[in-house]
């Protein structure tokens, strides 16, 4: 028998209804199953992301030793401080201890790590392993960019640092005094790259304090008697890194007038190298009277490179924290 046409409209139209219905009901459940799959799996990662980075910070606030960091070939010791209260992409700032001292003793005696308290940036106390404490400042593979000295070892716990707390590469900074400070001066010429400020406490020239061995003491360097030009001095510092072209770290040279174990001359002579590097001229534009404080003035020979020289002060400076940290950029 004949089916009228309106009786398929009657039958095919439910059909339709189911299907479309049914069509809509799958959608909406893929779809609600893909937004659960990725609701779980970001909560995954959320969670491994934490356990990793507990895994990184869980001790913070006190000062730790970190034993495995990479290429170390002269066993130095790293140290590091995190504060409780950690900024994003943590600036750091390296503190390089003088002879006869340890990291623990420099995280004592200055005043970086109350700082980071209260700035949230980190701070790395690299150890020295060398008789009397004191850094290689006076072999050849101190002196060379990745040679297999002390700086070399310093470098590579900067690199752990900046890999395992995510720090801002443009914000790492570094300090020292007397045997530190001229650590920070061959850091400064060796490892150029990783460095955006310096400061740099009663030390010498990148390359003065040189022997040859590792545990050298250098007496016509330390009494201020390896005199050069601004050219001589600025090649000096060049030649620990062939052929780097790129950025070097602003400097801060501190240094008192009664100084007699790195006698005074020394700080004239680390002013020749780091104008000579930027290309000032060795005569200061500007003084500043008590800057960062009486007895010193600060001289500034261009917005890379500052002197702070204080009268009648000894080899024993004070850390100026503060002002470290306004010349960082901190």
């Amino acid at each position: 028998m004949a089916v009228s046409n309106s009786e398929n409209i009657y039958t095919i139209a439910p059909v339709k209804f189911i299907r479309a219905t049914r069509a809509l009901l799958l959608f909406i459940i893929n779809h609600y199953l893909k937004m659960l799959f990725l609701g779980v799996l970001l909560t995954l990662l959320f969670s491994l992301s934490r356990l990793s980075d507990a895994t990184e910070l869980v001790k913070r606030g006190s000062l730790e030793q970190v034993t495995d960091f990479g290429d170390n070939p002269t066993g130095a010791r790293m140290y590091i401080y995190v504060p409780e209260k950690l900024v994003h992409n943590p600036p750091i700032v390296v503190a390089v201890h003088y002879c006869s001292a340890s990291a623990e003793i420099y995280f004592s005696g200055t005043p970086y790590a109350k700082l980071a308290d209260t700035h949230g940036f980190i701070v790395l106390y690299p150890e020295s392993t060398n008789e009397g404490a004191c850094w290689d400042v006076s072999s050849d593979k101190t002196m060379i960019h990745n040679g297999g000295g002390d700086s070399n070892s310093i470098a590579s716990m900067i690199r752990h640092t900046i890999k395992h707390y995510k720090s801002d590469t443009k914000k790492v900074f570094v300090m020292g005094s007397s045997s530190g400070a001229m650590m920070t001066n061959i850091l400064a010429a060796t490892y150029p790259e990783l460095f955006a400020a310096a400061s740099v406490y009663a030390g010498a020239p990148a390359g003065c304090f040189y022997t040859g061995t590792v545990a050298g003491w250098n007496s016509t360097c330390a009494q201020g008697e390896v005199v050069g030009t601004q050219e001589y001095w600025a090649n000096v510092a060049k030649s620990m890194y062939p052929g780097y072209e790129g950025l070097r770290p602003r400097m801060r040279i501190y240094h008192g007038s009664a100084d007699t174990t790195l006698y005074p001359q020394n700080y004239q002579e680390t002013i020749k190298q780091w104008t000579g590097i930027f290309g000032y001229t060795d005569t200061p534009k500007g003084m500043f009277g008590s800057d960062p404080a009486d007895p010193y003035t600060r001289y500034a020979y261009g917005e890379n490179v500052e002197g702070a020289y204080g009268i009648g002060i000894t080899h024993n400076l004070n850390m100026f924290g503060h002002a470290d940290l306004e010349w960082f950029g901190i």
